[in-house]
């Protein structure tokens, strides 16, 4: 392989954010005309390394070489004019415009030379041959609006788009998430279509039989760095699940020695059309119960159609031994169901408010008389629960914004506690945060459960996962595929197994 021409080489790339390495001596090198995997657990790296092969991130060392020639790319769009696309995992199209418009935005054909007028027959012309090209020319016009797409037609739009750019290299970031079967397989026939014209593609995904059907090698990231470039034809399952996680579990998790009491929630047959399937859970007084699965296997989307952030089709909730309805998070509030999000910036607090504010959030029935909130209790209780979860400020008065990621968390550990939980959902609870604030983290949790709190933990971190749950229930493409307790929920290979949809 020594002698094989490189279309792109990525070599020694290191990346941190805020003193944090999230890239160490990473590297991936693409032959022409050959679809390279790139596989790793959430957070390994994959994402940053191709924004750094995009110009969206600037790299701290290493280097990238494009046909042999070193690139220094300062956005998407030198990347893109030297030959390299990519297909964002995030569709981000513009709804009121039509497939065309949004196809060629940025490089619309001018009527008249010097003009700003767009020629619109010639884009529509270029776009359906296109169409034409790939096989979708029966489902898709080019004067329709994106808006009157679904998902997986916008997918493919995606697709289409970053094909039109005449491509060296294509990146393709979880493609088939949003695909159906049928459409899949069209994507698949694209897919042969470029490697006949020597198209050089990254092929981001979790899904192992893709892998092994569509990959001529696998590269694999852990924790930031290289672990190794193997053919797939070699390779097997087990050895890239391996790869992925091969590496010795972290200490320092406490160990839950809160009692077990009955079980407090129970989810039955929970359906919501095209995301998850007749998902059935139970949890104890007292348990963590931990989620795994990987991106888009539906452990979130579960949890916030339970607390009513989203629609649910079918399915029972039976809080206590009694059947409840949920058609709104104030609903879940005031069965005492609450969910810390995983994003809290977006979900959990409000920045531009202060820390006593946010702790009050949902909790305005504690602190009225009359439908006026009384300051001085407002004003008390958050200055209790700040300091329950240990909560580094100057006060209560201080802006959330103004803290750290993990202090930002534990004030919403704080509001989450002030509501009287019976069941808590936390997901992702140390995302983002340093090791210390984990430690601080997973402390809170087992004094929750002495207290006979329920929870439910979603973590993409294994190690996390396997250190601080009591079960293991994992999720694959929006089913349920085991639950693991004992030694068994102490094996990583064992849960990437399952999360790769195994039995």
């Amino acid at each position: 392989m020594e002698d094989t021409k490189y279309i792109l080489e990525a070599k020694g790339i290191d990346k941190s954010f805020s003193g944090v390495t999230v890239l160490k001596g990473a590297e991936l090198c693409i032959i022409p005309g050959e679809l390279h995997a790139l596989m790793g657990e959430n957070g390994a790296g994959k994402s940053t390394l191709m924004k750094i092969i995009m110009g969206i991130y600037t790299k701290d060392a290493g280097t990238v070489t494009l046909d042999g020639k070193d690139t220094d790319f300062k956005s998407a769009r030198d990347a893109l004019d030297a030959g390299i696309s990519m297909i964002h995992q995030e569709l981000s199209p513009i709804p009121e415009m039509t497939v065309a418009e949004n196809v060629f935005l940025g490089r619309e054909q001018k009527k008249f030379k010097g003009l700003p007028f767009v020629d619109k027959k010639e884009l529509n012309r270029m776009t359906q041959e296109l169409l034409e090209e790939f096989g979708l020319s029966e489902f898709i016009k080019p004067d329709m609006k994106m808006k009157d797409l679904n998902i997986a037609q916008i997918q493919m739009m995606e697709i289409i788009k970053a094909i039109s750019y005449n491509s060296k290299v294509v990146i393709m970031d979880e493609p088939t998430s949003s695909l159906s079967e049928k459409e899949t397989e069209t994507l698949f026939r694209i897919i042969a279509n470029l490697k006949e014209k020597k198209i050089g593609i990254i092929y981001i995904s979790h899904r192992m039989e893709e892998v092994f059907e569509l990959s001529d090698r696998v590269s694999v990231l852990r924790d930031g760095q290289f672990i190794g470039c193997v053919n797939t034809k070699e390779a097997s399952r087990e050895e890239l699940i391996n790869m992925m996680v091969g590496r010795e579990l972290e200490g320092g998790y406490p160990h839950n020695t809160a009692e077990k009491g009955d079980v407090v929630l129970e989810l039955k047959n929970f359906t919501r059309k095209g995301v998850f399937e007749n998902v059935n859970l139970s949890v104890h007084a007292g348990e963590i119960l931990g989620m795994a699965g990987l991106v888009g296997a539906g452990r979130s989307e579960v949890m916030r159609a339970l607390v009513g952030y989203d629609h649910l089709d079918s399915g029972e909730i039976i809080l206590e031994g009694k059947n409840i309805t949920i058609k709104h998070p104030k609903d879940a509030v005031r069965n005492h169901i609450i969910m810390a999000s995983e994003d809290r910036k977006e979900l959990g607090l409000v920045l531009c408010r202060s820390i006593k504010e946010n702790v009050s959030l949902q909790n305005f029935d504690k602190l009225a008389n009359a439908s006026f909130i009384n300051k001085g209790t407002e004003r008390k209780l958050a200055d209790d629960y700040t300091k329950q979860m240990a909560t580094k400020m100057n006060g209560i008065e201080d802006m959330v914004s103004s803290l750290s990621g993990g202090n930002q968390q534990k004030v919403v550990l704080a509001k989450c506690l002030l509501s009287d939980p019976k069941v808590l959902i936390m997901d992702e609870p140390t995302r983002g945060i340093d090791v210390g604030a984990k430690a601080a983290i997973y402390n809170i949790m087992i004094e929750l459960a002495k207290r006979g709190i329920a929870i439910i933990m979603i973590s993409s971190e294994l190690p996390e996962l396997i250190g601080m749950s009591d079960r293991v229930m994992v999720m694959s493409g929006g089913k349920v595929t085991g639950v693991l307790e004992g030694e068994e929920a102490a094996s990583q290979q064992k849960i990437m197994n399952l999360a790769f949809g195994g039995k």
